[in-house]
């Protein structure tokens, strides 16, 4: 059973950081690409950052290239998303996903970001 599980959320100030994480279990964790997306109040998702298993290839989006970066552990079977100067429109709930056999998420964790 895939199990996905963000932390590292809260509530921050415009030009602050944070880190996210993302533990997963019940999946070859080290053979697939991980992602982080997004939903903003009243918006669709977004397609924030993706890597490959390897750790190496990466995808950032525009909206938050410069400033989000995306990585993992494969040891640990962790995928980290680092985000610095946040703005406010980086407020939403931020999940962790894979495309394992039809592809799962997790439930979120969310960021708050203040003007």
């Amino acid at each position: 059973q895939v199990q996905l599980v963000e932390s590292g959320g809260g509530s921050v100030q415009a030009g602050g950081s944070l880190r996210l994480s993302c533990a997963a279990s019940g999946f070859p964790f080290n053979r697939v690409v991980m992602s982080w997306l997004r939903q903003a109040p009243r918006k669709g998702l977004e397609l924030v950052a993706s890597v490959h298993s390897d750790g190496r290839s990466t995808f950032i989006g525009n909206s938050v290239r410069g400033r989000f970066t995306i990585s993992r552990d494969n040891a640990a079977s962790t995928v980290y998303l680092e985000m610095i100067d946040l703005k406010a429109e980086d407020t939403a709930l931020y999940y962790c996903a894979t495309d394992w056999r039809g592809g799962s998420r997790g439930q979120g964790t969310q960021v708050t970001v203040s003007a």
